[in-house]
């Protein structure tokens, strides 16, 4: 049985097939940080991340079309709670596509995916869907992850964490399984940085053979050069910071090179 929301979005699919023949497309971002609710906690003093609503705004409304995908890996909104990141998520919805929200660390507002479901019904939010402990199929695709964690060993929480996320992938990325389809994987951390490596998160992607991951996280262009973008253990990683790639989302089939922009090969 299908929801209002469920039902909303394929009506606009529907029409979108019947009208167009453009292709439907799934994109990826990460650490929007919006704050239109919140301006004292703006962005816009950090280096790269100048006028930044308005260059989301453009890039979003020239590249979204009816019945595209958009994951957004991570720190999407400032808000405290889910009240105040009203005026972010309203900002989003204006933009056609599904929107998938994956957790990152900023994002205070997450709680429990019933009760933010609860909320998106209640506020007319029809495109968000929430990726956490399941998978979600677009475009042929299985859309798999989950936050992920840093492994610096410096504190048994972290460890725990670590452990937590783990499972949490394993179960999104067995969902994915079980659907036949090839996996997308994303998390907000990355699990390779600056020489070190999250082999918690990285032995569950080597398990199911994750032949594609994408993460965000890092910032500004001194923490870009330290990312690790190629293949490592049989899986390709690339970066989708917003300010890495000037915040345009990121077209996954086929997959762009954001434009002057060279990963960072150098095995950890």
């Amino acid at each position: 049985m299908f929801n209002n929301i469920d039902l909303f979005r394929k009506n606009k699919l529907l029409k979108n097939i019947i009208e167009t023949d453009t292709p439907l497309m799934i994109y990826a971002i990460a650490d929007l940080h919006l704050s239109l609710a919140n301006p004292e906690k703006s962005m816009n003093v950090f280096r790269g991340w100048k006028d930044y609503i308005a260059k989301i705004r453009k890039n979003f409304g020239q590249t979204l079309q009816e019945g595209d995908t958009l994951v957004i890996a991570g720190d999407t909104s400032w808000g405290m709670s889910l009240e105040q990141s009203l005026a972010d998520f309203h900002f989003l919805e204006a933009f056609p596509g599904r929107k998938i929200l994956i957790k990152g660390n900023h994002d205070y507002f997450w709680t429990t995916k019933a009760k933010m479901q609860k909320f998106f019904s209640d506020n007319c939010l029809h495109s968000f869907e929430i990726l956490h402990n399941n998978c979600i199929i677009s475009e042929g695709f299985a859309l798999c992850g989950t936050r992920g964690w840093i492994n610096d060993g410096s504190e048994p929480f972290g460890q725990k964490m670590i452990r937590r996320e783990a499972m949490r992938l394993e179960t999104s990325l067995a969902e994915g399984e079980k659907t036949g389809l090839p996996a997308l994987c994303f998390l907000h951390y990355p699990p390779l940085y600056a020489g070190n490596a999250c082999e918690e998160i990285l032995s569950v992607l080597k398990k199911f053979k994750t032949a594609k991951c994408y993460y965000g996280h890092i910032h500004d262009p001194q923490g870009h050069r330290h990312a690790f973008q190629g293949i490592y253990e049989g899986t390709r990683f690339r970066m989708i910071s917003a300010d890495y790639l000037d915040f345009a989302p990121l077209a996954l089939n086929p997959e762009q090179t954001p434009q002057g922009k060279e990963g960072n090969a150098v095995h950890p």
